[in-house]
């Protein structure tokens, strides 16, 4: 690094002296003179006087230049800028380009937050549908049924005359086998008729609203363009289907796919201003923030989704986006707490109250969760790509509504006998991070204590020692309804365990984060009930004798359920900071960071140690999209010659002539190959770059020049150069594309080594990059290259990156 600016050379003196094998290269010869004055540059992108429609757009399948789009974007705010100072409407007309993009973030928040709401209220009501139904009114599910009735008591606060179990409608009876089947039947059916309408509809309407999203959506954010992805009927599809398929039953979230529903927001309301509709690089700024609104909505953590968004799903983020996410993160969140979907006036999905402190050595069971974690992670994404894999390639993937229909049956008919898996994966979870009060009915509450606990609770109101009450709620001795849960929940572990692997890619809208957290939070709940009646038995052991003593209630089983929900979650997904703080600010379990932290760091250690990528980037690498890793690191020895197109066997650059060529010539280069571009030089035998130029522009040009310019045939000159050839008077007029030529191509030379080339590439967006060799052109370098160079090193098979 240079220490100051008076170590910079002045070289406008210096003659280069070349050595004696390379010739000076005659830029001069044959072209014409062009005087060069100072700030008369043109823009980048002067596009063929005025705006072409479609030049300065892309294909289908293709990625985006950010170099280019980024210049657009200066290009147009220093317009507005200096257009500001002439008269009091651009000065308006300056303000509000300046205040469209929060605008656009309130809107974000607000159609996010409502969507959201509407999904939670709906899948709660389908979810319990499937049980009963309530007399006062349908559209009440089984909770808010209850709260209106006056014959129900706190203990038993999910009985109440008004709902209606399905035995009880069809057959007069709530209790005996044939109430059992009836009930058990219905759940079934109801299971197999959402599953089938959310696969039906996926695929007919739209098929793109399937899967969890999150992998397209980094790949979108890293430039990339899946046309359709992002749409209304994406949009429409993916929130009616979400509702069904969470509503099914079937193991799996609805927070991955709202990251989705927010980023097809955001697409659509960027249509509505010029500024992100016409840019590329501008449009991707609010699909970042628009995934922390996902996030915000899905778990009521806002400050979570912003972290999410930037350590998971961004390729690009400036601070101008961390503010506008963090405001419309805060806008959904309180459109969400507005509507109040859980009905429990918090944002939150599982609020905690936990009131016993935990203890430095229980940093050791913390530990072993995350070690837990980190395995089921590592196990997870290996089983569940060689899933997709093997859906993909055999005759599995022709058939995705049976499968789905297989799924949910399987799913329905193991969940129902167990009530652990009977629920839903949001309420189990609520369940396993809930710490045992004096009124629980729950079998995990049923400790040999507890009656005694309501005696000591008497004693105490009728003015008698409130230390008994203290220590008889203490007296935790497991009961059997305790053993019972245990029991189920085991099966539940290992029923959730299986069935997510088969679930996660099938053709439905289906999120990871909340079937990972309840695969987390059995195994935390085991273990911590398991530390508690450790705790007891033995709490003259060294061990637990001077922290823990008899009667006293030291252990919580709910905290290690939590813990083993971040440490499963961290395992899979790899996240670390965001997700420590989505946990504290979905249970509000504020002095409980350090376990957190020493889980999910541990889960991420494990899993890091058995395969370096997470379960979204497996899938981005499983379905072939161009996304370069910005956390994966190239350390081999090659050079760009090594990885530049053409090769020695291949035929030459396909190359345009700065002039000296005609339409019919240029029409026949497109027609001839598939490129999405070609450098232009000045003779084919110099190879001297001039720029580069793409094909959709081209091909646009030379369409509006046929159409409009006159006199222009096949046989017309096709210039690229600033100035007119000297014609006679009858010569036909030329067709000039100087306008859409990009004049400053990056390059690199035949002995960049390709750890440079691939951090050009990641940091600055590249879609392809020139190879020279003393100032004449020899090759290229897309991006698919690189990523087919780097599936090589890593012993991969190259032809797995699929699209162009």
């Amino acid at each position: 690094m240079m220490d100051s600016d008076d170590e910079l050379v002045d070289i406008a003196d210096v003659s280069v002296d070349f050595s004696e094998d390379v010739q000076p290269l005659d830029f001069s010869a044959g072209r014409c003179k062009v005087e060069w004055v100072q700030n008369s540059s043109p823009k980048l992108l002067d596009l063929l006087d005025g705006n072409v429609p479609g030049i300065g757009t892309y294909e289908d399948f293709n990625t985006i230049d950010w170099v280019r789009e980024k210049s657009k974007d200066r290009d147009r705010h220093r317009e507005i800028t200096n257009n500001s100072k002439q008269s009091t409407l651009a000065l308006l007309l300056s303000v509000s380009d300046a205040f469209s993009g929060w605008l656009l973030m309130v809107l974000i928040g607000l159609m996010s937050g409502a969507l959201a709401g509407g999904i939670d209220i709906a899948a709660n009501w389908m979810t319990d549908l499937k049980e009963g139904v309530c007399l006062n009114g349908f559209w009440f599910n089984h909770e808010h049924c209850c709260w209106t009735s006056n014959e129900t008591t706190f203990e038993e606060r999910d009985k109440c005359p008004q709902w209606r179990s399905w035995a009880v409608l069809m057959v007069g009876l709530n209790e005996g086998a044939s109430a059992y089947v009836v009930n058990y039947l219905m759940y079934v059916c109801w299971a197999l008729l959402f599953a089938f309408l959310a696969v039906s509809l996926v695929r007919a309407f739209a098929p793109y609203a399937c899967g969890s999203g999150i992998p397209e959506i980094k790949t979108i954010l890293s430039g990339f363009i899946i046309r359709g992805y992002l749409g209304k009927w994406t949009l429409i599809i993916k929130t009616i289907t979400l509702v069904l398929a969470v509503s099914s039953g079937l193991s799996l979230g609805k927070e991955g796919p709202l990251v989705h529903v927010a980023c097809c927001c955001a697409n659509i309301l960027c249509h509505f201003f010029t500024k992100y509709r016409q840019n590329e690089a501008k449009r991707r700024e609010v699909l970042s923030a628009a995934s922390a609104v996902g996030v915000s909505v899905a778990f009521g953590a806002p400050i979570g989704g912003v972290l999410f968004s930037l350590e998971e799903v961004s390729y690009y983020f400036p601070l101008k986006t961390l503010w506008r996410s963090f405001f419309a993160a805060l806008v959904a969140a309180f459109t969400l707490r507005s509507i109040n979907p859980f009905g429990n006036s918090r944002l939150v999905l599982f609020y905690v109250e936990f009131h016993t402190p935990w203890h430095l050595l229980e940093l050791l069971p913390f530990i072993l969760l995350g070690i837990f974690g980190g395995l089921w992670g590592a196990f997870f994404i290996r089983a569940n790509i060689a899933w997709c894999r093997k859906r993909k390639t055999t005759w599995l993937g022709h058939y995705p509504v049976m499968e789905v229909l297989v799924v949910a049956l399987v799913t329905a008919l193991l969940a129902f006998p167990n009530e652990y898996t009977k629920m839903s994966s949001s309420e189990l979870i609520s369940e396993l991070f809930n710490d045992c009060g004096l009124l629980d009915s729950s079998k995990l509450c049923d400790y040999t204590g507890k009656s005694r606990s309501v005696l000591g609770n008497v004693t105490a109101v009728n003015g008698s020692n409130g230390l008994a009450d203290r220590h008889a709620g203490a007296d935790r001795h497991a009961g059997p309804g305790l053993y019972t849960a245990m029991w189920e929940l085991a099966l539940a572990l290992l029923f959730k365990m299986f069935i997510t692997v088969v679930t996660f890619g099938m053709k439905v809208p289906s999120g990871l984060f909340i079937p990972s957290m309840a695969v987390g939070a059995i195994a935390g709940r085991l273990l911590g009930v398991g530390m508690e009646q450790l705790a007891i038995y033995h709490h003259d052991s060294p061990v637990f004798r001077g922290w823990c003593s008899p009667g006293a209630d030291c252990i919580t089983p709910g905290l290690y359920a939590m813990v083993g929900a971040a440490a499963c979650l961290g395992g899979v997904t790899r996240m670390t900071v965001s997700l420590v703080v989505i946990m504290f600010e979905l249970t509000g379990g504020l002095e409980y960071i350090v376990p957190l932290m020493a889980a999910t760091m541990t889960s991420k250690w494990v899993a890091d140690a058995l395969g370096r990528e997470g379960i979204y980037e497996a899938h981005i690498r499983l379905n072939g999209y161009p996304f370069l890793e910005p956390k994966e690191e190239f350390h081999h020895k090659t050079l760009a010659v090594d990885v530049m197109r053409p090769r020695r066997s291949d035929p030459s650059l396909s190359t345009l002539r700065e002039s000296g060529m005609t339409v019919e010539d240029v029409e026949r280069l497109i027609s001839d190959t598939t490129y999405s571009g070609f450098p232009v030089v000045i003779t084919q035998e110099s190879k001297i770059l001039v720029g580069f130029v793409l094909r959709k522009d081209l091909i646009i040009s030379l369409e509006n020049a046929r159409r409009y310019q006159n006199g222009v045939v096949s046989v017309s000159a096709v210039l690229f150069t600033e100035c007119d050839p000297a014609s006679s008077a009858n010569a036909l007029p030329a067709v000039k594309l100087r306008s859409i030529l990009d004049l400053s191509p990056f390059t690199v030379t035949v002995h960049t080594p390709m750890e440079i080339v691939v951090d050009i590439f990641r940091k600055l967006g590249l879609r392809q990059c020139l190879v020279t060799q003393n100032g004449r052109l020899l090759g290229i370098i897309t991006k698919k290259d690189i990523l087919k160079h780097m599936a090589q090193m890593a012993n991969r098979d190259p032809d797995s990156i699929l699209f162009n």
